[in-house]
């Protein structure tokens, strides 16, 4: 009995541990097949949904444009010359100025109480030099009297006008006619050189600046007038001068190009809005024109894919130029090529298609 039994411990010492790896082995292979259900497997011979565009001939310098953005002819912070308690501030954000308008008058009690103690030492001076006069005249006195006398009378005439002078800078005025669009101070608080007060943005006449690329830069002369219009109000025409031509490439190696431009009457293109530069050419050229979402590849190497034969198949092409969002093709595609416009998920060389 003792050998069987313990012949029978040892059969479960071995059955036990190989059951339990087979229990295990099983339920991984099931684990994976699970999981390999639920992961997408790609099929490269099943047909990729795309969107294509049949290339023509287009007219390639028709019209172009170029974008940039308006600023304000003249934008100026208001500071005081003096310093002073504010007593009147006459405007707020958004009132419209005029030049010489006054804006802000700060507390000028104590310098008109100087000025009148000015007043009557001029008055006493005065009243002495006459009186010095006469008797220098008559030899009364010396003259060295009286010519003190009117040098005191002058100092004194001109500690009165600084005084005038200073009394007159503690009312504010507008440099220039404009807008206000900030207002920094309060009634009570205290103004100082160098701390801004208001801030007045003249838009009466713009400034519009865009970045050209070196290639276009012969385009634009100095002084020479240009349509433009605002993104906002693209029915409006504007005309603007062109009064600066970068001499020097930003950091994406296009130059500055700056025109002025009235604004209209009622003053509705505002300072940051965006525009464009309207141009036409005065020669007429067709070339193949495709949408720069198509091009693949490096801009040193640009591709792009054309159906042939149901397959989609990777092309060189060469861009002579870019216009907005499209690009000039002088090499690799001609009229009749049918190009892939949209579906490039999953999309390769020699990849089965199918046209939505």
């Amino acid at each position: 009995m003792k050998t069987k039994s313990s012949i029978l411990k040892k059969v479960l010492y071995v059955i036990i541990p190989l059951a339990i790896i087979a229990i295990v082995v099983i339920k991984l292979k099931t684990n994976k097949e699970i999981t390999q259900s639920k992961v997408y497997q790609y099929d490269k011979e099943q047909a990729i949904n795309i969107q294509v565009d049949t290339l023509q001939l287009e007219n390639v310098n028709a019209e172009f444009s170029y974008s940039g953005t308006f600023e304000p002819n003249k934008e100026t912070k208001i500071s005081a010359e003096l310093q002073g308690k504010i007593n009147t501030i006459l405007v707020d954000a958004g009132s419209i100025v005029s030049k010489g308008q006054t804006l802000i008058q700060l507390d000028n009690s104590l310098l008109k109480l100087q000025l009148q103690t000015i007043d009557v030492q001029i008055e006493g001076l005065e009243a002495d030099v006459n009186r010095y006069s006469i008797l220098a005249k008559a030899d009364a006195i010396q003259g060295v009297q009286l010519e003190k006398a009117e040098l005191g009378l002058k100092s004194a005439k001109v500690q009165k006008a600084t005084l005038l002078e200073q009394i007159n800078k503690t009312t504010i005025k507008a440099p220039f006619s404009g807008v206000v669009t900030a207002k920094l101070s309060e009634e009570g608080a205290f103004a100082a050189p160098g701390v801004p007060l208001l801030q007045i943005t003249d838009i009466s006449m713009l400034k519009f600046t865009l970045n050209v690329p070196e290639n276009d830069l012969s385009k634009f002369k100095i002084n020479q007038s240009y349509s433009l219009s605002a993104d906002a109000y693209s029915e409006i025409i504007l005309t603007g001068k062109t009064t600066m031509i970068g001499s020097k490439a930003n950091m994406g190696s296009s130059f500055p190009v700056q025109f002025t431009v009235n604004n209209t009457s009622d003053l509705k293109i505002k300072s940051g809005m965006f525009g464009k530069v309207l141009l036409k050419s005065e020669t007429s050229e067709e070339g193949i024109i495709i949408p720069s979402s198509a091009i693949q590849g490096t801009d040193n190497q640009p591709q792009v894919y054309v159906v042939k034969n149901g397959k989609a198949i990777l092309q060189n092409i060469t861009i002579s130029k870019k216009i907005q969002n499209k690009a000039v093709v002088s090499n690799g595609l001609n009229e009749g090529d049918v190009l892939v416009t949209n579906g490039f998920i999953n999309l390769f060389d020699g990849a089965n298609v199918t046209v939505k």
